[in-house]
């Protein structure tokens, strides 16, 4: 597997996360840690997780996927890793949040944690003591909170950086304007900056404007700021470039569905046939292309699925191919 910078911080990773949110609820033990020991023979080491994973399984108040990588990090290789957790996502009210039947982020904004200081520091202890581990490498704001002042989170995550709990920062689900005003609030306190930032992103372009979603404004930031880095979450929408179906009933298809997304759609469609593959291997392979790199999070529930992404590596895109998808 290729590696890529985080930024400008000299720090090189796998050039894909393997996202970990399902490893101890959806996914079980032994196939959590197959995937994680097969991942690392390829050559990964990115491994993202929160503290809130997966706070919507039956049974599940959150930390499950924390705990696993821990009880797995215990054997001896958490120095193979870059490990990534979050906080602010844990949800309050969990009986609350699902009330509609639905478990999505919109149903729990309600109900986040925020991202207070007090919030900050005693997320960072506790997902420490559930990783086993004595720092994380990247910490990230899961979930952007507009009622706590910016100043108040920034210091308090760069109190975690001085206190050698994590090497760097990121924040997730964030408009860019936000990301212009932490710019310059770290520049003016000398405060520890992000280096990444997490957001759902894929081949499809989004009809719609959200915090949590990238567009054409965070893509001018990230040309212009050299040391951020894109880690791009949900990179195949949950599968829908391979199964129709899915799009109806997922409603992560409602932020890309139109005429335009239809005919990327087809062209993914054409080149997966050229190529003998799945759509979702072209949709995969388009992204470890672009320029400034983007690092997608693959989160794979099952063995087979884990067997899918590996595959996806080796899909080879030609000039035509890259030439038909366009950008």
């Amino acid at each position: 597997m290729k590696r890529t910078e985080l930024g400008r911080t000299g720090t090189t990773v796998s050039q894909v996360a393997l996202g970990c949110m399902l490893m101890g609820t959806y996914t079980d033990e032994p196939t959590s840690y197959r995937m994680l020991d097969s991942y690392l023979d390829v050559g990964g080491d990115f491994l993202d997780t929160a503290n809130c994973y997966a706070w919507w399984h039956a049974g599940s108040d959150g930390g499950e996927s924390e705990e696993l990588l821990g009880r797995w990090l215990a054997r001896g290789d958490r120095d193979r890793v870059f490990l990534a957790t979050k906080v602010g996502g844990i949800v309050t009210d969990v009986p609350a949040a699902l009330a509609s039947g639905k478990a999505d982020w919109d149903v729990a904004a309600r109900h986040f944690e925020g991202a207070g200081a007090d919030v900050v520091r005693r997320g960072i202890d506790a997902s420490l003591r559930r990783l086993g581990t004595d720092h994380v490498d990247l910490y990230y704001v899961h979930v952007d909170d507009l009622a706590t002042p910016l100043e108040e989170t920034l210091e308090a995550l760069d109190g975690v950086v001085r206190a050698g709990k994590a090497r760097h920062i990121g924040w997730s689900n964030v408009r860019t304007e936000r990301l212009e005003r932490i710019r310059e609030l770290t520049d003016r306190h000398g405060w520890t900056a992000p280096v990444a930032v997490q957001q759902q992103h894929s081949y499809l372009r989004p009809k719609v404007d959200r915090a949590g979603i990238a567009g054409p404004a965070l893509f001018d930031h990230l040309a212009a700021h050299k040391d951020l880095t894109l880690v791009a979450y949900s990179p195949i929408l949950q599968g829908i470039y391979d199964d129709p179906d899915r799009r109806a009933a997922h409603g992560m298809w409602q932020a890309y569905a139109g005429p335009d997304s239809e005919a990327r759609l087809a062209v993914v469609a054409e080149v997966a046939a050229d190529l003998g593959v799945t759509g979702n291997q072209v949709a995969l392979a388009w992204l470890l292309r672009q320029t400034p790199a983007v690092v997608p999070i693959v989160g794979t529930r099952t063995w087979e699925q884990f067997e899918a992404f590996l595959a996806a590596l080796d899909v080879e895109l030609g000039d035509d191919h890259l030439a038909a998808l366009g950008t």
